[in-house]
């Protein structure tokens, strides 16, 4: 007779920190993954945990089948959130589209995608790229509609929480960021930075990375492109597509929820910039104007902008009395408050689309110049000096404590570069995907010892700052993640903006 189910809080050993039927589900998970089914089967019957429910193995089998209008059904009787529901709607209506395709039908596959996939409203950008399987004797079209039934499914396992699908290969992952944080740990004393703080536990390291989704914020109407938490950790604001920008609170049970919706661009905003006192909000529209506005009435309290120009990036200075920011003309301009403009640093001074930051003194002004350059403009002492750099730079991100500076560059590598004494590379992070889109990153995590970055492939990668050792890529997107912000305040919460329409909030969750 099987024994019954144990309770959810029996845990394994006595810091009651590893659920026993969870850690059972792992390892039987690793068993039929090496091949050895006789033996996970064994331990399914003999401990009484099944790894899967009668529905969630249904609902697998349905999609290996390609049954694909009950596997849809199915998954409303499966225990997940919506908005992960919809996700996975679109994965099999994904893998239902290359199937027709593959076969010819090509007419029944259009309608789909009009039909079916494109009302989804979920990663436009893969939505074109299936629009091009539809491309006949295209070479595209061949490499792009290459999947199978099993890749599928992997996703959706990758998608689901654990605890209603164990993921492939679940345990393996476990191991190797265990060895991972372990090898961090010896190399703790040749770190490049003597003043950044590492972590000698491993395990102590991977309990500071908030890597599980507690909540996913859809309040805009397009791709997220921006965002950024305040100094104070009390707000988030994100900056859209769809010509919004919306300030969110975080309450005190760490929920985050809708303060200001804030309308008036006419162009996608692209950049936001809070305030020192947090108390106000620049937003800039794509190559439009910047706005100002309060946080606490959502009041849009001044416009500021050139006649026939437009605006690409805007950023406080220090006293927050002034604002800069990049024209298109490559110029960068000054204004007070009240929309005078203090002063215009004429010629290549800025991309067209770019970056501008400024340290806290208020005496280094930080710009992308050219397309592998950036520019360091001390105003004290009025030198320029030159961050050069062998590929195009699509971005940069300044440290709290304005020593270093982090380039993504277009071949996929970012630079952690030190401003202090002679400009050099420190440390470099590979493993995050860009081809085609504006990827940004920052530096996350306490005393800001990590470095986080989004990707095209839908996850969000954090890396050791000084190791340079990739420790997550955190699935659960369906669509580019543009950018990331770690809140400074609360370093266990992250938050992350995507092309599917969504912020997602990562905290420690359950561990």
């Amino acid at each position: 007779m099987a024994r019954t189910l144990p309770s959810q809080r029996e845990m394994v050993r006595s810091k009651g920190v590893i659920k026993k039927d969870e850690f059972v589900k792992v390892i039987t998970r690793t068993l039929y993954s090496l091949g050895y089914n006789k033996t996970g089967a064994l331990l399914e019957q003999e401990s009484g945990i099944a790894l899967h429910s009668s529905r969630v193995t249904s609902f697998m089998q349905l999609v290996l089948e390609g049954k694909w209008d009950e596997s849809i059904l199915s998954l409303r009787v499966i225990n997940v959130p919506i908005e992960t529901e919809k996700s996975a709607k679109f994965i099999i209506l994904e893998q239902k589209f290359l199937e027709l395709v593959q076969n010819g039908n090509t007419v029944d596959a259009m309608l789909m995608l009009r039909n079916e996939i494109s009302p989804l409203l979920i990663n436009t950008s893969r939505v074109h790229q299936l629009a091009a399987c539809l491309i006949s004797h295209s070479q595209q079209s061949k490499t792009i509609c290459v999947s199978s039934r099993p890749d599928s499914l992997e996703k959706l396992q990758r998608l689901f929480p654990a605890a209603t699908i164990v993921p492939e290969k679940r345990l393996e992952q476990l191991v190797e960021q265990a060895l991972d944080m372990q090898r961090e740990s010896c190399l703790f004393h040749n770190t490049l930075d003597s003043e950044l703080s590492l972590y000698t536990d491993h395990q102590c390291a991977r309990s500071q990375i908030p890597s599980e989704t507690v909540q996913i914020l859809q309040a805009h109407n397009d791709e997220v492109w921006y965002l950024q938490f305040s100094h104070n950790g009390k707000y988030l604001a994100s900056a859209s597509n769809d010509q919004s920008a919306i300030i969110w609170e975080v309450r005190d049970n760490s929920q985050l929820c809708i303060k200001r919706k804030l309308i008036g661009h006419q162009k996608t905003v692209c950049f936001v910039s809070w305030s020192p006192d947090d108390s106000q909000l620049l937003t800039c529209g794509l190559e439009e104007v910047v706005r100002r506005w309060d946080v606490q009435s959502g009041k849009c309290l001044n416009i500021y902008g050139k006649h026939d120009l437009g605006l690409v990036s805007c950023g406080w200075f220090p006293d927050g009395k002034r604002l800069f920011s990049g024209v298109t003309d490559k110029s960068i301009c000054t204004w007070d408050l009240d929309g005078r403009e203090v002063v215009c640093w004429k010629g290549q001074r800025t991309l067209r689309t770019s970056d501008i930051a400024i340290t806290k003194n208020g005496k280094r002004i930080i710009s992308i110049f050219r397309d592998t350059s950036i520019l360091v403009h001390d105003k004290e002492v009025k030198v320029d000096r030159l961050i050069e750099e062998d590929e195009v730079i699509i971005s940069f991100s300044l440290s709290d404590d304005n020593k270093f500076l982090l380039v993504n560059l277009i071949n996929q590598d970012i630079h952690l570069w030190s401003l202090e004494g002679d400009f050099k590379v420190v440390s470099k992070y590979k493993g995050h995907k860009r081809t085609r889109f504006l990827i940004r990153s920052c530096f996350d995590g306490v005393e800001q010892g990590f470095i986080a970055s989004g990707s095209e492939d839908s996850q969000v990668y954090i890396w050791h700052r000084g190791t340079g050792e990739l420790l997550l890529a955190l699935p659960g997107h369906s669509g580019t993640v543009n950018c990331v912000s770690w809140n400074l305040c609360n370093p266990r919460m992250m938050a992350s903006a995507s092309d599917d329409r969504t912020i997602r909030v990562w905290g420690l969750g359950r561990r």
